[in-house]
């Protein structure tokens, strides 16, 4: 009797983060998300995981799901969904204990990831869209390349780039818009102005 009660009050790590604040962070390259994300954790509190960084990380550390990665990306494949989720799921629940909430920046990039990420994650309780003019976008990223030394820091790549993302990003932005959870950044402003905004709709976070 007493292992049994015992088996059922065993914790699961993801009951940590089974009520977590959840905002999804989405915006195109030069939009200035990145520079508005480290104002959120300073102020907030909050975590910062970019898909992005999380894979580039695990590729460095040389574990075996590492390796694993390394040798998709080498053959120009894309990293099973499956995977992404597992390493936002195992960061977020690394920091639950110390985070006000989480930024998942750069992610959903399509409808199916976001309702996948909601089945094995949770739902978001915000979507913000930091939204620049695609002019003001290419002007920020090539005055970037004029210091980064990005090889993708050029105007004809820049474009393809933001082609490729406002493709992928207008039906995710419509999804959740139909559930009212997002909320439109205007980033054309300075950088205090635009996080005036992000601080409201945080803030007005039940």
């Amino acid at each position: 009797m007493t292992l049994c009660c015992a088996r059922f009050r065993r914790t699961h790590p993801e009951d940590k983060i089974k009520n977590a604040k959840i905002i999804f962070v989405v915006g195109g390259p030069g939009s200035g998300k990145g520079t508005q994300c480290e104002k959120v954790v300073e102020k907030y509190g909050y975590t910062h995981l970019s898909s992005g960084d999380l894979l580039r990380a695990e590729v460095a550390s040389g574990s075996e799901r590492g390796k694993q990665l390394q040798a998709i990306m080498q053959k120009g494949e894309l990293v099973p969904l499956d995977t992404v989720l597992d390493m936002i799921k195992d960061a977020m629940i690394a920091k639950a204990d110390v985070s006000k909430g989480f930024l998942i920046d750069g992610y959903p990039r399509e409808v199916q990831q976001g309702e996948e990420f909601e089945k094995k994650i949770g739902a978001p309780s915000l979507l913000l869209y930091i939204n620049a003019k695609p002019e003001t976008m290419v002007k920020r990223l090539m005055k970037r390349g004029e210091t980064s030394g990005r090889a993708d820091d050029n105007e004809e790549t820049i474009k393809k780039r933001l082609d490729l993302y406002y493709k992928a990003t207008e039906p995710v932005i419509a999804f959740y818009e139909s559930r009212g959870i997002v909320r439109k950044i205007d980033s054309e402003l300075a950088v205090d102005d635009v996080f005036k905004q992000v601080c409201q709709a945080i803030d007005n976070l039940k």
